[in-house]
């Protein structure tokens, strides 16, 4: 395993550059699995863990299924060093009465001051612990203002509850207005942006904000230097759902386009030749990137989660990342 340091400018600490994501742990993963994965993820190096609130309300479970697996599991094992964990809030139901959505009305509690205090501490409840290490916004809620919810992390930081804050699903222009706002509050600004990431890519429109875009990475690969904090990227759906290998899995999100094909022939071939599954290699892809990426990969097995620890040293010289990159309308019509 290898790792890096995120951070604010005022907080910081070492992550595996791979983080486990835990979405359908206590639901889809039984809780037997989900401490086999857990336990094989910290034996393997891995210290990062990401989780949420609002985790299979939309159906299978009540919403914090996953915390509380994880909290069990803390309690369990007792707390590895240097294990990090994320969860986010923000993106709960507002009436527990109806669905969830990703159109309006979505039904989020969206980032007040009051909804950011109060789901934090009910996290690290269910969590069981002191101080989450990284808290994310999990949806950027425009109908509050920015100066609230940036003061309303802040808080959170002061009281020594957060160590370091993050947003989810944002436009690039308000990850950089909130982190000047908090600049102007005097608080630490956000040191880890979260978008969905993977080596295919949508077509672009204009209100399509929760994918990691050249400018987001340009933007991060801009800070760490005086006057502007740090900000590290994470990815989740970084395998997309499985889609990058498997034929009944749908390309969804805007990606089913005929570069995303050529891509995916040619990231096959680069695995054969390789000796890789095409799922390391994509991963491998994003963590050697100029502008690296942490990839939240959530595995429901210890056989995939094995496969994922496969990329953490997976190096792909140049020739290989050429042939990856390549621009779309050099692809040939099979690879």
């Amino acid at each position: 395993m290898r790792y890096r340091t995120i951070g604010d400018g005022r907080t910081g600490f070492d992550v595996s550059t791979i983080c486990l994501g835990t979405m359908w742990m206590g639901t889809r993963i039984d809780e037997v699995t989900s401490f086999a994965i857990l336990d094989r993820f910290v034996e393997a190096g891995g210290t990062f863990i990401d989780t949420a609130n609002n985790y299979n309300a939309w159906g299978l479970g009540y919403g914090r299924d996953s915390e509380d697996v994880i909290g069990r599991w803390l309690r369990s094992r007792g707390r590895p060093d240097g294990l990090r964990i994320a969860t986010k809030l923000g993106a709960a139901k507002a009436d527990p009465a109806l669905p969830l959505s990703n159109t309006e009305p979505t039904n989020f509690q969206g980032l007040g001051a009051e909804v950011v205090h109060r789901e934090a501490r009910e996290s690290a409840r269910h969590l069981g612990v002191e101080q989450i290490d990284v808290l994310y916004g999990h949806v950027d809620d425009r109908a509050t203002p920015l100066a609230e919810t940036v003061g309303a992390f802040g808080d959170l930081q002061r009281d020594g509850l957060v160590g370091i804050t993050g947003i989810s699903n944002v436009a690039l222009w308000r990850l950089v207005e909130a982190r000047e706002e908090a600049v102007r509050q005097g608080v630490s600004p956000y040191g880890v942006v979260q978008q969905q990431y993977s080596y295919i890519y949508p077509t672009p429109r204009i209100d399509r904000n929760n994918f990691v875009t050249p400018d987001l990475l340009s933007y991060a690969a801009s800070t760490g230097v005086d006057g502007r904090s740090p900000l590290a990227v994470t990815a989740y759906s970084p395998l997309h759902q499985g889609a990058l290998t498997r034929t009944d899995k749908a390309l969804t999100g805007g990606v089913d386009h005929p570069t995303t094909h050529a891509r995916l022939r040619r990231l096959h071939a680069v695995a054969r030749d390789v000796g890789a599954t095409p799922n390391q290699v994509a991963l491998a892809w994003m963590l050697g990137r100029e502008v690296p990426a942490i990839p939240v990969a959530g595995p429901s097995t210890v056989a995939q989660l094995e496969e994922v620890l496969g990329a953490a040293d997976l190096d792909l010289d140049r020739e290989l990342r050429e042939r990856l990159d390549v621009e779309p309308g050099e692809f040939p019509a099979a690879a």
